[in-house]
């Protein structure tokens, strides 16, 4: 058996191979709705019997104002929950699991708040600055969607701190600029996002955190800092780092890698100096590189995105292509 065709087991979740399809927005929803409907079931019921070991939904937001769009998908309601538990029970049918992405989108938001008021750029609309209590507020939306997911049949919960959404905001030097104490310690609002999580999701279900390990705007963020932050955020309850980079405002000297596994050294160090289960990406859709990064121990999960937009099955398909005998539901055996 290959590598990247290994189970995998992180506390109470084992997944039937080290494929991840990571979250990708749809912007499909009805219009501040925020379920699930025909084509976000179509479309992740779609990848789980094309094989993929783990899905985790599209970002998800806690408030009907924090998302990038109108037609985010959202947890902010328990009428929601059963749209999301009939597309989770179907996904999970054909041995895949699944998770989903929680966010708000800060300052990205299309009403814009952040933890201070600086724009995005200068294209963009000031947000507002939260007041100390609105914080403490949101901290209680992301409990209470991360209810929901877990009442909806989640395997596991994601928290998004990466590319340049409201807790990463928080915890950048550069965008959080506030003197009460989400300023004075700047991971304060991600390690009260992660216990609120703890406190609603069973002991056995491992808490993801994705997170940009260096920031790309002119003095963003080292590698260093990131790992310092996401120790203390592991210390807190995340059991996986997804370890991603950038996505904060635009570009400064430094700039992203744009070839196959350049965000690769970034998971591996997490890794590394943590001693934490990770999940890497950036192009990694060529299943000889993917099948080399599980085998090095430079990941312990390898995500596909836009090369599963694509195909569905590229989970079959990435297997086959290293000789393994992928088993894909009886219907579509005859094609393998």
């Amino acid at each position: 058996m290959s590598h990247l065709g290994s189970a995998y087991t992180i506390k109470g979740l084992t997944l039937q191979n080290r494929i991840v399809m990571p979250p990708m927005c749809q912007y499909s929803a009805e219009a501040k709705v925020g379920s699930p409907n025909d084509w976000h079931f179509v479309h992740y019921v779609s990848r789980a019997v094309g094989g993929t070991g783990l899905i985790i939904m599209e970002m998800t937001d806690i408030d009907p104002y924090g998302g990038i769009s109108d037609h985010d998908l959202g947890l902010w309601s328990d009428e929601q929950i059963p749209a999301f538990a009939r597309l989770i029970s179907e996904v999970q049918k054909y041995g895949t699991k699944i998770g989903v992405q929680i966010a708000h989108s800060g300052r990205k938001a299309e009403v814009p708040v952040a933890p201070s008021a600086i724009p995005l750029s200068p294209e963009h609309e000031t947000p507002r600055a939260l007041t100390t209590e609105e914080v403490k507020d949101l901290v209680k939306k992301f409990k209470e969607s991360a209810r929901r997911a877990v009442e909806a049949g989640m395997d596991t919960l994601q928290i998004h701190a990466a590319h340049g959404y409201l807790i990463h905001q928080f915890h950048s030097p550069s965008i959080n600029e506030r003197d009460d104490e989400y300023g004075r310690d700047l991971a304060r609002f991600g390690l009260e996002v992660i216990e609120a999580f703890r406190s609603v999701m069973p002991e056995d279900m491992p808490l993801i955190m994705r997170i940009s390990a260096i920031e790309y705007m002119e003095g963003g963020y080292d590698l260093e800092y990131s790992i310092d932050l996401a120790r203390r955020y592991q210390e807190a309850g995340v059991d996986m780092f997804d370890v991603s980079s950038g996505g904060e405002a635009p570009l400064g000297n430094r700039k992203p890698g744009n070839y196959p596994g350049y965000q690769v050294p970034f998971a591996k160090a997490f890794k590394e100096a943590l001693n934490v289960p990770v999940i890497a990406v950036g192009m990694l859709d060529d299943p000889a590189l993917a099948e080399e990064t599980i085998a090095k121990g430079e990941a312990d999960l390898i995500a596909v995105g836009r090369s599963m937009l694509r195909d569905p099955y590229w989970a079959f398909h990435a297997l086959k292509t290293l000789e393994e005998d992928a088993k894909p539901p009886m219907p579509y055996r005859l094609g393998y």
